[in-house]
């Protein structure tokens, strides 16, 4: 098969490249190994191969060198020696097209999506909610869904949680799943949330995914690169789940393609356990079949880990591509866990599988590969070819460079902030605060008799359980609105 239809990893022990057709690619992968054996070098050289191919690849940079991507590579030193090893190689140092992203805002172009576009369920996992306080949340989007009150930030939900507190007669036959306990349960887990930096993830523009597919000038694929180096430390949780709804987004929106010679997009996930740790049941069973047929969209998933052993078993039946760097097995449940791996390969009779996994330097790799029919190949022991472009991070005025000629500049750099739910429920506060306001007191003498005292005595009883049942409205109306201005997330 021609090297240029194949994802071309390395040379074999006899020196010939080892790869896996690329009409195989969306059959998922992994990438596996111990800290400084090559896992981000391997993933350099993968992204390479599929933007030649004109492929579109979401990643995250989780320790801030992947960004090399977008300078060129030198020849030299070490790198030098390894090409020269491989004759067949057409190594040539380039720069690939690159967009950079950011949470934030700081290193790249802003990377958002909406409480309404992520749904209740991730929202759950994200903040880590009980059974029953799930239950609420859930409510609360019926709510929102049935009033078309539009879920944008967290304000619009923090705003729309006080107002079924306080009016739990809108929740209906769901009056019972949402409680005050429950109300404030949810606005605390906002707070942590936000004390996270996690509000920075919701709101407007939010992310197009037409915009990742979009080819560069030349026909390769651009590479867009989440910069993952402060959020995957700081709110791990937060990486996690805007992963996971990328994945659902992308099932959820892209066309079937059936067979075709090369995927629209490839997605490297690194730091993979984060997708599966302390994931609710109903998630991760959701997972498991959006990896099994996303595939048939045209997206290959890879993911980035130290040991196979971190991912459900269920997700590691469905990866083709298994690149394993070197393991180091101390412990029994270490070694235990090194047999796993190796018992995962289709054996090759030239060697050992478990004592070769011990043995591989920097940059080797066991790789268990596809052939053309989609039947496992034998392992085979790999040096893995250099990346074309730049080993190592990019520099801070190199990053400012690469956003400031970025196709997407401007486009998602200003926030926009139209009427949703906190304004919706703002002003409907205060046309009731309008409607409840206490009328004028009337002037006039008192009567002379003793019924006439009566009622006046009556209907100065009234008027002040008027005037109280008034002041107990619009407090809560004020202290809605106070939460909602001090504590919500207001868009600059």
């Amino acid at each position: 098969m021609p090297l240029a239809a194949q994802l071309i990893l390395g040379a074999g022990v006899d020196g010939q490249p080892v790869g896996q057709p690329l009409r195989l690619a969306n059959r998922h992968g992994l990438i596996a190994g111990a800290t400084g054996t090559g896992k981000t070098v391997t993933l350099q050289r993968l992204v390479e191969n599929f933007s030649d191919a004109g492929v579109a690849v979401f990643a995250a940079d989780v320790k801030g060198d992947l960004c090399g991507l977008g300078a060129a590579g030198a020849a030299q030193g070490k790198v030098a020696e390894r090409i020269a090893t491989m004759p067949w190689l057409e190594h040539r140092g380039q720069a690939y097209p690159l967009t950079l992203w950011d949470v934030h805002g700081q290193s790249g172009h802003p990377l958002r999506t909406t409480l309404s576009e992520m749904g209740p369920l991730l929202l759950g996992a994200l903040l880590e909610l009980s059974e029953s306080q799930q239950a609420a949340l859930y409510a609360a989007f019926k709510v929102a869904d049935r009033e078309g009150l539009l879920l944008l930030d967290l304000k619009d939900l923090k705003a729309l949680l006080g107002y079924l507190r306080d009016s739990p007669q809108v929740l209906g036959e769901d009056s019972a799943l949402f409680t005050k306990a429950s109300a404030q349960a949810l606005l605390r887990r906002l707070a942590g949330l936000e004390q996270q930096g996690g509000e920075a993830l919701f709101g407007e523009p939010a992310l197009q995914l037409e915009d990742l597919l979009q080819p560069d000038r030349d026909g390769r694929g651009r590479v867009h690169l989440l910069d993952a180096t402060r959020l995957v430390h700081e709110s791990p949780k937060v990486y996690a789940t805007f992963l996971l709804w990328l994945l659902a987004e992308l099932f959820e929106q892209l066309p079937e393609r059936g067979d075709a010679d090369k995927p629209v997009l490839a997605l490297f996930f690194d730091e993979a356990h984060l997708l599966f740790q302390d994931t609710p049941k109903a998630l991760q069973e959701r997972l498991e079949q959006v990896v099994r047929l996303i595939r048939s969209k045209g997206v290959g998933v890879y993911f980035v880990t130290q040991s196979p052993g971190d991912l459900p078993d269920a997700i590691l039946a469905q990866l083709g591509l298994r690149i394993q760097h070197g393991l180091r097995a101390f412990t029994a449940r270490e070694q235990k866990a090194l047999r796993a791996v190796a018992d995962g390969f289709r054996p090759n009779p030239a060697f050992d599988s478990l004592s070769v996994l011990t043995e591989l330097g920097i940059g080797e790799a066991l790789v268990g590969t596809l052939e053309d029919k989609g039947t496992p190949a034998i392992v085979q022991r790999v040096a893995i070819a250099p990346p074309q472009s730049r080993i190592g991070p990019l520099g801070g005025a190199e990053r400012e460079q690469i956003v400031r000629d970025s196709p997407l500049r401007g486009r998602y750099d200003r926030v926009i902030d139209r009427e949703s739910a906190y304004e919706l429920l703002t002003t409907r506060a205060k046309s009731e605060r309008e409607k409840t306001a206490p009328l004028p007191t009337p002037t006039g003498q008192k009567g002379s008799t003793g019924l006439s005292e009566m009622a006046g005595e009556m209907i100065g009883s009234a008027m002040k359980s008027a005037l109280r049942q008034a002041a107990n409205q619009i407090g809560r109306q004020l202290v809605r609105g106070l939460l909602g201005s001090l504590t919500g997330t207001r868009k600059r």
